[in-house]
């Protein structure tokens, strides 16, 4: 599935293009933090009894499959990517994943998510934001998907506050991650594009306000290693959603 935007074709090449390598070096990259920030994540996101939950931009699977392990077989699970090779490494994965069955992939965009309205209690995401071309459009696809009185819950990377870790956080991620991407990758330019989407982006404010546009309400963030990752959890309304 290729999308008709040039950045977004430009994206999912690249994501297909590091498939292979892509979870060995969110591992050596976040010093496997990665894994205890996605697991704050899921404890946000499953509540009550068989739970379905939706992992927009699910890549190999990962945040998926921890969710699934973490309610233990209970409720299913939903992975949607528009990277073909990403998806088929997360099929590769499922056949080995304990609770595989309660697991399904999609190929396809979260920006026209292939989906019914008000069918998900929970919607997750995770280091996919820089990604989207259309931040509202993805946050509207997410509210219309969400079932009255579910929780969104999204991580993600920004610049840190400014300081002394800043500095160091500066050398490291800027200049040293696209060296280790080339080593480990073959992929120095994806990783520079790692690099300057970081650099770049919308500050965790400024994403609260998207999400508050497109009807989210009781908006709270968690920072983690003093605002280079950052958790945004939402809820939906039970009350009539208002337009989007």
């Amino acid at each position: 599935m290729v999308s008709e935007n040039p950045r977004d074709s430009a994206v999912q090449r690249m994501f297909d293009r590091i498939a292979r390598r892509y979870d060995l070096l969110n591992r050596v990259i976040s010093f496997r933090l990665d894994t205890w920030w996605r697991n704050q994540a899921i404890q946000t996101v499953l509540k009550g009894n068989h739970p379905v939950v939706l992992d927009l931009g699910a890549g190999t699977g990962d945040l998926t499959f921890a969710a699934a392990k973490a309610a233990r077989g209970n409720g299913s699970f939903i992975g949607l990517d528009f990277s073909a090779r990403m998806l088929w490494l997360a099929q590769e994965k499922k056949f080995r994943a304990r609770h595989g069955d309660k697991i399904h992939f999609v190929l396809g965009s979260a920006l026209v998510a292939p989906f019914h309205d008000a069918v998900f209690d929970g919607v997750m995401t995770a280091f996919v934001l820089r990604n989207v071309s259309d931040l509202t459009l993805f946050f509207a696809n997410a509210f219309r998907v969400l079932k009255p009185g579910g929780k969104f819950v999204s991580l993600d990377m920004f610049p840190p506050a400014e300081g002394w870790f800043s500095l160091l956080y500066g050398l490291y991620f800027y200049r040293l991650v696209p060296w280790l991407g080339e080593l480990l990758a073959g992929d120095r330019h994806a990783y520079k594009y790692l690099s300057e989407s970081v650099k770049q982006f919308h500050s965790p404010e400024r994403i609260a306000d998207i999400m508050r546009d497109c009807g989210f309400e009781r908006i709270a963030m968690q920072r983690f290693l003093n605002g280079a990752v950052c958790m945004h959890v939402a809820e939906k309304s039970n009350s009539p959603a208002r337009g989007v």
